[in-house]
């Protein structure tokens, strides 16, 4: 799958530099760096705003807003004396839902926010008003949750990749993060505001150079590291480098910018851009396990087994994946909770398969009804045919193939109608195989197609 990223850019979503930067120059700088990376977002030729905001916490699941176009006036719960912040934002609804969904089959819990008066963050609001003031974007805001480990966190990247990829859409990648995030817990003075701490000051700038070298996934792989030697014992600052790169792409090819890196309050903040490039400093320094889907929370209390940071990964074609999980981006999406197939001992289980196209969703022969639920002449032979096809590609993902199934049920709406093209084309493959047959009439099936077939395999 090829990035979907146009545009990355990490900043602050502290109230100052939109409310008073004229208070501290570090805080104008921050400003004017804002400004910069705001023409840049303008000019990269992004279809949306897509924002990962610290500043919304979420703890049941991961929250999407979905509201087309949330409005009120927010006023900070730290910084109120601040003043107000006016906002009206333009959402892409059906890029929100879609990410939910995408999260969802990937494992996730995940849910849309659709309602008045549900409050946007500050983050989210000091993002979209500095980097989109005249709304010329929409935008999909995710909440961040506090209880997400690594796996959960690059797997809800890799949602909104698939949930960018299947609509065909660019999106300018924003992550509402301060650095050491170690606030000064007294009101100071603006005049006097500094890093908290040299340690804090020393990793952050470590950090920014980097960043600053295009070294995205670098980062993401030294969370850990740099957790442990801050001190901060909480991971918000660097959950949104494990999905960032997960959505922009887990490499080190990005052309990096440090525009600005102040002190507010005693926390790092910055503002950085990056832009994806066909050159880089090469490989990722280290090779902690990647993730494709979250397989939940450890069992500690309940007894059960252990799951380990990285849930089963895609299978190469080929070789069956040793997790058992199989997802292939040679097949249709998933359109639920589900992957391609799974192996279980010495049996190869795929998920119900669907005449549907890889990457277009297309349906060979039409679809059964238009999208008004109006009925439509379709080919059934076509579908059937493209179903063949699919459960060829998921076996080779899987390292097996179409001479190892040993049985089918098959699923029809129309029986009278379509039986007998359908078993013509049937036969045609698997009559010299011999596998087990099932065929079985339904009422209908979850998008617009005459025929699915349940397939058990030999791996």
């Amino acid at each position: 799958m090829s990035d979907p990223s146009v545009q990355g850019v990490l900043a602050t979503g502290l109230p100052q530099p939109l409310l008073v930067p004229e208070q501290n120059p570090g805080w104008q700088r921050i400003r004017d760096a804002y400004d910069q990376v705001r023409d840049q977002v303008q000019a990269s030729g992004a279809d949306v705003l897509l924002i990962y905001s610290t500043m919304w916490p979420s703890v049941i699941g991961h929250q999407v807003q979905a509201h087309p176009h949330p409005e009120w006036v927010h006023v900070d719960e730290n910084f109120h004396d601040l003043g107000s912040m006016p906002y009206r934002f333009t959402v892409d609804t059906e890029l929100s839902h879609a990410v939910v969904a995408a999260a969802q089959a990937r494992g996730l819990m995940a849910r849309a926010v659709a309602y008045d008066g549900f409050p946007v963050d500050t983050g989210s609001v000091v993002a979209n008003t500095l980097l989109n003031p005249d709304n010329t974007l929409p935008v999909c805001i995710l909440s961040s949750n506090v209880y997400s480990d690594r796996a959960e966190t690059i797997v809800l990247g890799k949602a909104c990749r698939d949930a960018l990829a299947a609509q065909d859409k660019k999106a300018a990648v924003v992550v509402v993060s301060s650095l050491s995030n170690r606030l000064f817990t007294d009101f100071i003075d603006p005049a006097e505001d500094h890093i908290h701490s040299p340690k804090d000051d020393e990793w952050n700038r470590k950090l920014l150079e980097f960043l600053g070298d295009g070294r995205l996934e670098d980062v993401a792989q030294l969370s850990r590291e740099i957790h442990k030697q801050v001190r901060v014992h909480k991971v918000v600052n660097f959950k949104p480098m494990w999905w960032m790169s997960a959505v922009m792409g887990q490499h080190n090819r990005y052309d990096g910018e440090v525009l600005a890196y102040e002190a507010i309050v005693g926390t790092g903040a910055c503002v950085v851009s990056l832009v994806p490039t066909a050159h880089g400093v090469g490989d990722k320094e280290f090779d902690e396990d990647d993730v494709e889907v979250y397989g939940g929370d450890r069992g500690v209390l309940d007894g059960g087994p252990s799951v380990p940071d990285a849930p089963p990964v895609q299978a190469a074609a080929g070789a069956a994946p040793a997790s058992g999980i199989v997802r292939t981006d040679t097949a249709p999406r998933p359109v639920g909770a589900y992957p391609h197939a799974r192996r279980v001992g010495d049996l190869l289980y795929l998920s119900g398969v669907g005449p549907r196209q890889p990457g277009t969703d297309t349906i060979p022969g039409g679809p059964i009804r238009d999208a008004d639920g109006q009925p439509r002449d379709y080919d059934v032979a076509a579908q059937t045919q493209a179903v063949i096809d699919n459960v060829r590609v998921i076996l080779e993902a899987a390292g097996s193939s179409l001479d190892k199934v040993v049985d089918v049920t098959a699923f029809l709406v129309d029986m009278d109608r379509d039986f007998a093209a359908y078993n013509r084309v049937y036969g045609e493959t698997f009559a010299p195989i011999g596998a087990t047959r099932t065929t079985v009439a339904v009422r209908a099936l979850p998008t617009p197609i005459a025929v699915e077939f349940k397939v058990v395999a030999l791996p």
